[in-house]
C-alpha cells in the first residue's frame, strides 16, 4: 500500500474536547473570543507597519513581521479547534495531521528564531551612532526570510522522521490538536532513538536562539550599564524587559513541552502549556510590544481613522 492509500485510512482522534454539549459550547466562545482579540490586534499592527512610513525601520519591521507569523500561527491550528470543539468526532487523517503539525512547529521556530533577532537590533539600539551601519532594513528583512525558512526546514525534517515511524493501533492523541510530544506518543518503534532525534531538532529550534538572546542580553546589560543618566539607563532597560517578558514566555512554555523526555509526558500539563502559547502568548504580544508606544499608539489611530472616513465618504 502506497503511502498516499495509507495516509487516507489512517485518522487520529483527538481527545482533550469536553464530552458535555454545553461545555463544548463554552469552549468554542471562549476561544473564538481569544481568536478574534488575536488576530485584530496582530493584523492592526502588520497594517500599522505597511501603510506609515514613519514606522518603517528595522524595529517595527521585526514587529511586524513578529504579528505576521503570530496571524499565520494560530490560523494553523485555532480554526481546526474551533471546528472539533462542536463537532460529535473529532478526527483527522494522517496527511492533515503532518501538514498540521509542520506549519505549527515551523512557524514556531520561525517565531523562536525571530525573536533572537530582535534581541540583536536592542542590542544595536545600544550603540546609537553606529545603529544605521548595524541594522539595516535590508539586513531586517534577509533575518526574517532566514529565521521562517530555518524554522519551516527544521520542521518539516522532524515531520518527515516522525511520519514515516509506525504508528501503533491506538490512534487517540490526548490534545487540541496535532503537535510533537502527544503524537510521539503513538509511535511505535525504538523510543530512544525516536525521542533523542526529536530531541535534537527541538534543541536547534529552541535552545540555539535562546543562547542567542541570552548572548545579546549580556552586550545590552553591559552597554546601559555604562550609560551615565539614570533616567536614560531606566528607558534602555523598559525597552529591553519588554522583549524579555515575551522570551520568558515563549521559551519557557516551549521548553516544558518539546525538551522533556516522554517519561514525564504529561497530556493534562501540556495541554495547559500548548494554549497559552498557542493563544496566550500571540495575545500578549501586541501589548507588550506595540500598544505601549505612542509612536505606534499613534499609527494606528491614523490607519483606524482613514479607514473610517474612507468608507463614510
Amino acid at each position: 500500500m502506497t503511502w498516499q492509500n495509507h495516509s487516507v485510512l489512517i485518522e487520529f482522534v483527538f481527545l482533550a474536547y469536553p464530552f458535555h454539549p454545553e461545555l463544548r459550547i463554552l469552549v468554542f466562545l471562549g476561544i473564538s473570543l481569544i481568536y478574534a482579540l488575536v488576530i485584530t490586534g496582530n493584523v492592526l499592527i502588520v497594517l500599522a507597519m505597511q501603510r506609515e512610513t514613519c514606522l518603517h525601520i528595522p524595529m517595527y519591521c521585526f514587529l511586524g513581521s513578529l504579528s505576521g507569523v503570530e496571524v499565520c500561527y494560530t490560523a494553523v491550528v485555532v480554526p481546526h479547534m474551533l471546528a472539533n470543539a462542536l463537532k460529535t468526532q473529532k478526527t483527522i487523517s494522517l496527511l492533515g495531521c503532518a501538514t498540521q503539525m509542520a506549519f505549527f512547529v515551523g512557524l514556531g521556530g520561525a517565531d523562536c528564531f525571530l525573536l533572537a533577532a530582535m534581541a540583536y537590533d536592542y542590542v544595536a539600539i545600544c550603540y546609537p551612532l553606529q545603529y544605521p551601519l548595524i541594522m539595516t532594513l535590508t539586513l531586517c528583512v534577509r533575518l526574517v526570510v532566514v529565521s521562517v525558512v530555518i524554522g519551516l526546514f527544521l520542521s518539516v525534517q522532524l515531520v518527515a522522521f516522525m511520519f514515516s515511524l509506525p504508528f501503533c493501533q491506538a490512534r487517540s492523541i490526548k490534545h487540541f490538536f496535532c503537535d510533537v510530544p502527544p503524537v510521539m506518543q503513538l509511535v511505535c518503534a525504538n523510543s530512544h532513538f525516536h525521542e533523542h532525534s526529536a530531541l535534537v531538532a527541538a534543541t536547534l529550534a529552541i535552545v540555539v536562539p535562546f543562547f542567542l538572546i541570552a548572548t545579546s542580553y549580556a552586550f545590552i546589560v553591559s552597554a546601559v550599564l555604562r550609560i551615565h543618566s539614570a533616567a536614560g539607563r531606566s528607558r534602555a532597560f523598559s525597552t529591553s524587559l519588554s522583549h524579555l517578558t515575551v522570551v520568558s514566555l515563549q521559551y519557557g512554555c516551549c521548553a516544558f513541552m518539546y525538551l522533556c523526555l516522554s517519561s514525564n509526558y504529561s497530556p493534562k500539563k501540556d495541554q495547559l502549556l500548548s494554549l497559552v502559547y498557542t493563544l496566550g502568548t500571540p495575545q500578549l504580544n501586541p501589548l507588550i510590544y506595540t500598544l505601549r508606544n505612542n509612536e505606534v499608539k499613534g499609527a494606528l489611530g491614523r490607519v483606524l481613522t482613514r479607514n473610517y472616513f474612507s468608507k463614510n465618504s
